[in-house]
């Protein structure tokens, strides 16, 4: 009897888990949600430079209407990798197709996204972006996202595991 009460509860246990971590996925946290088949490759792309923030040169000008940014690196993996994070975030904000919907700075950039131009443009080393708005709360955002990004380059996974918050909106 005290057999089949365990295989029983852990049974529940289990199911319940498996509930929560569906759950969690459909909201972007722990894992690929449905319907986005690239989200494990985004989500690898991003840990692989997360990892290697040390080999990363970021170089972020604040413009009047957004930012000029300059992400690159000697290792010529960490560039491509560079190059293809990118390229997969732009596509995810003019989709768009959000990510980090629990951290409240990106979550404000997806609402945001039809008000956002982005331009980006391959070095031999990396990338070029620059990204406006005509919005000066999303250029606040923006400019914010930037320094956020500088943030992951040099803390790494402790950056990213972290929310951030969103700009004050001028009345």
């Amino acid at each position: 009897m005290k057999r089949k009460y365990l295989t029983a509860l852990t049974t529940v246990i289990f199911a319940a888990g498996l509930l929560r971590a569906d759950a969690l996925a459909q909201r972007g946290v722990g894992g690929p949600r449905r319907g986005d088949a690239q989200f494990a490759t985004d989500r690898d792309t991003f840990h692989f430079l997360l990892a290697n923030g040390d080999k990363i040169r970021r170089d972020v000008k604040n413009l009047p209407g957004g930012v000029e940014t300059i992400t690159e690196s000697d290792d010529p993996e960490v560039a491509g990798k560079i190059q293809e994070h990118v390229a997969a975030m732009y596509l995810r904000v003019e989709k768009p197709s959000p990510i980090r919907m629990r951290d409240p700075l990106f979550a404000e950039i997806f609402r945001n996204a039809d008000k956002i131009d982005m331009k980006v443009q391959d070095t031999a080393k990396g990338i070029k972006a620059t990204e406006t708005s005509k919005d000066p709360y999303v250029v606040k955002l923006i400019q914010e996202h930037a320094k956020v990004v500088s943030l992951f380059v040099k803390h790494g996974f402790d950056e990213a595991h972290k929310s951030h918050a969103i700009p004050k909106k001028q009345p």
